[in-house]
């Protein structure tokens, strides 16, 4: 990866359910190391599956935009803040580990609603 983006998938959702909420997630990486492009495909590859035309991922890199992350409170890189639906959340890391970002972005299904 060699310069910020975000992704806005606008698709139609392909479940037709309730109305679900969308997602707003934001990507803090330092450059283009291992680690950060894991991340960014990590991130990428669970909302395709988990949140298929309801998500706006922003990869930021904050070697390019370090004033980004100015009131974000980042202590490590990469760090992946869900800013919507509340509550805000952050995850830390490559975020390989599935099943804890799925519980992180509280994605799993509430049985009690």
């Amino acid at each position: 990866m060699t310069s910020d983006r975000h992704i806005s998938d606008e698709t139609e959702p392909e479940r037709d359910d309730s109305p679900q909420e969308r997602y707003v997630l934001r990507l803090y990486v330092a450059g283009t190391t291992r680690k950060s492009n894991r991340a960014i495909a990590n991130i990428e590859q669970l909302c395709e599956e988990h949140l298929k035309g309801r998500y706006d991922l922003e990869v930021i890199d904050l070697y390019k935009q370090p004033e980004l992350a100015q009131g974000e409170q980042i202590i490590a890189v990469p760090t992946l803040i869900k800013k919507l639906p509340l509550p805000l959340s952050r995850l830390i890391g490559d975020l390989s580990d599935t099943d804890h970002l799925i519980v992180g972005l509280d994605l799993v299904p509430r049985d009690n609603e």
